[in-house]
């Protein structure tokens, strides 16, 4: 059952040290949220310790609860439900009655007798009252409905032309990679061609291709980005100086990704500064939290840093009230 301690400390990584000792778990085992940052305060004064909410699974299951259960006896009939109802209905036009004889045992004061009430005369046969010259009164000129203005012509959507990679590169370094990941993914038995491009100097883009390749992907791109680890380990194993950078995609999986952690990135730091606190992301690699980390850099109100170790190293997207807009942006 998952629960969760509050612990204070003069920084967050001392705080989270203090609920580690207290529960006797590893940085691997639980989950950090950080709930207040440490103030330094001014000479001592105002100082503020860090707070943060360790969360961690005890392993005890949940408390079971007890299906209700009707027994046979204790269900009722259709007949005697109907029985109740008219039971029921009886009750309420027995006391609509008694309470319609209580009523006409009531003696009404003179003026509201139903005699009384039949000879006074109508609001009709009233004599009408003068108006107050509301005929000489001016009118008004009606104003005129304002006309709409023509809405501005639009520009057509032309959608992106997909970016060129040239043509596939043929040095010895990309035909390293051909060959260790063609055989890694022999052994996956997994049927993809293998394309690799020289985007620029010592750095080369691999795009896998083929049919049904979310296995080469996993979740959250885990498997993607091991395989993109070993290639460069192979490739670059030999300790030449000029060492080559090597990013694996398959499916566009890589653009789409940036594209969803951008619209997290925003959401998160509207949350932030909607509700004024602090704000922690799931674990990320260093690639996905430098793309929140570049997507907030400009963001009024809002700072970002990292916390924990990898892998389980978190973004965490904090309100800063200081921070103004950079020069140039509203």
């Amino acid at each position: 059952m998952t629960q969760y301690i509050d612990v204070t400390g003069r920084t967050e990584e001392e705080a989270i040290d203090k609920a580690l000792a207290q529960l006797s778990l590893d940085r691997d085992e639980v989950s950090v949220e950080l709930l207040e940052r440490a103030k330094s305060g001014f000479l001592g004064i105002g100082a503020q310790p860090a707070k943060v909410r360790v969360t961690y699974d005890d392993g005890k299951e949940p408390p079971r609860t007890e299906p209700v259960v009707f027994r046979p006896e204790q269900r009722k009939t259709r007949e005697e439900r109907e029985r109740e109802e008219q039971a029921r209905r009886a009750e309420q036009e027995r006391r609509a009655a008694e309470a319609k004889r209580a009523a006409a045992q009531v003696e009404l004061p003179k003026e509201f007798r139903p005699e009384v009430l039949q000879n006074k005369p109508a609001a009709t046969d009233r004599p009408d009252r003068p108006r107050r010259n509301r005929e000489e009164r001016p009118r008004r000129a009606p104003v005129p409905a304002a006309k709409p203005e023509p809405a501005a012509p639009t520009a057509p959507v032309v959608p992106a032309a997909p970016v060129s990679l040239g043509e596939e590169c043929r040095d010895e370094k990309s035909e390293q990679i051909r060959a260790f990941i063609g055989g890694l993914l022999a052994h996956m038995d997994c049927a993809a061609e293998v394309r690799v491009y020289e985007v620029e100097k010592n750095r080369y883009k691999v795009i896998l291709e083929g049919e049904k390749l979310g296995a080469l992907i996993g979740r959250r791109g885990e498997t993607l980005d091991a395989i993109q680890q070993l290639t460069g380990y192979a490739v670059n194993r030999s300790g030449d100086k000029n060492r080559a950078r090597i990013q694996v995609d398959a499916e566009n999986y890589r653009e789409k990704r940036e594209q969803n952690l951008v619209r997290l990135a925003e959401k998160v730091a509207a949350k932030a500064v909607k509700y004024r606190r602090n704000v922690t992301l799931e674990p990320m690699n260093a690639y996905e939290r430098h793309v929140i980390h570049t997507a907030l850099q400009d963001k009024r109100s809002i700072s970002t840093f990292s916390i924990g170790t990898e892998p389980n190293r978190r973004v965490v997207v904090a309100y800063d009230r200081g921070k103004k807009t950079p020069q140039g942006e509203e």
